[in-house]
């Protein structure tokens, strides 16, 4: 209904404007006199402001990219496999090679993409590599390197409350929209698709809203500072609480998924008991189920919750700390080992029938 509206106001406005233009006509008709347009009055200058805005979209916009997912559906009486739309979002260009940078939640429920770049052209794109831990996706498109216009980028270490940021993006569906505002708030912590905390988001009030996801939040010298992930809204639109995913995680995330197609997780050889279960049980930390036979946590000595001979639970090592960083659940262990590699060496300090040690734990490679 909405496209009738757009499509239905101009034509009424048009209709209008005509009648109004021939009533005056026929009035100086009878009367003899002609009335014209009032004179232009030529405006000042653009403020310095204003000027810096939109020199920035000027120079920003041509990296932001239109990304559609499509999934492939049957008809149910003719059998016939069919192309649908499942979702459109926002991504940027990265480099002159054609990886473009996304939200994972963009591309997720696709079996694949379209990237259309600012001057219009589409491109199929394949997906390089996913970390929805992280809410971001690497596609590639084979578009030619003089129309990639990869963004400049920043650094979110060093980000102020009240700092002027922009976002660029297609929000439902109106490609190449800017939008101003400031940092609300740092060191946020959202959910992602897999569960895992990203921390130290960047809060904004510049307005996000659906079709935002993917695309890039700017500081005023037009440097990538976060990549527009959420927004926190009674309504599902606007509310001026939009959320960006820092550009420092950003910068480590993307080459481990050009590299490799994921983010290359050191682990210490455990599973772990939920942090439902766990948080049931009263107690704060990642608690340990079982320890693979083998890993650094075997040769450690970590203990794994097993049931004894008389059918009771035994609890084994709560997870608290590792190389002192509080661990205070599954999902901070995972956020404490993220930067490391697989063959460091890590301080797990561990909660053991009420005392605390400390063990050393060499880390191995998650298995893909």
């Amino acid at each position: 209904m909405s496209g009738y509206r757009f499509r239905w106001v101009p034509v009424f406005v048009l209709g209008l404007l005509g009648g109004i233009g021939l009533t005056a006509l026929a009035t100086a008709q009878r009367t003899g006199v002609v009335v014209e347009s009032r004179a232009v009055t030529p405006r000042a200058e653009l403020t310095a402001e204003e000027r810096s805005v939109t020199s920035l979209f000027q120079e920003a916009g041509p990296s932001v990219v239109y990304i559609t997912s499509i999934s492939l559906r049957r008809d149910f009486f003719r059998l016939n496999v069919m192309e649908i739309p499942s979702g459109t979002g926002s991504g940027f260009i990265w480099d002159d090679r054609g990886h473009v940078v996304t939200n994972y939640h963009v591309i997720r429920d696709g079996n694949r993409a379209e990237v259309t770049l600012a001057d219009q052209t589409n491109w199929p794109a394949t997906v390089v590599g996913v970390a929805p831990e992280k809410d971001l996706a690497v596609l590639r498109i084979d578009a030619p390197r003089g129309s990639l216009r990869p963004l400049r980028i920043g650094e979110s270490a060093d980000l102020l409350v009240g700092q002027s940021v922009l976002a660029i993006g297609n929000p439902f569906g109106f490609d190449q929209t800017l939008t101003t505002g400031i940092i609300s708030a740092l060191g946020r912590e959202i959910d992602s698709m897999a569960g895992v905390p990203i921390r130290d988001v960047i809060q904004t009030d510049a307005a996000i809203n659906p079709g935002n996801s993917g695309g890039p939040l700017l500081d005023s010298a037009g440097r990538l500072i976060g990549v527009n992930t959420a927004i926190v809204s009674p309504s599902g639109g606007y509310a001026g609480l939009g959320f960006a995913i820092p550009v420092d995680t950003v910068n480590w995330v993307v080459p481990e998924l050009i590299t490799y197609g994921r983010i290359r997780r050191p682990v210490l050889g455990v599973d772990l008991v939920s942090d439902h279960a766990t948080r049931r049980l009263g107690l704060e930390g990642a608690l340990v189920a079982a320890v693979y036979r083998g890993s650094g946590a075997d040769e450690a000595g970590m203990r794994p919750t097993y049931r004894n001979r008389g059918g009771q639970w035994v609890l084994g090592d709560l997870i608290v700390a590792v190389d002192g960083t509080p661990v205070r659940s599954g999902g901070e262990l995972g956020l404490a080992l993220e930067r490391r590699a697989a063959g460091e060496t890590v301080t797990v300090t561990v909660d053991r029938e009420g005392r605390q040690v400390d063990l050393r734990v060499e880390l191995g490679e998650a298995e893909q």
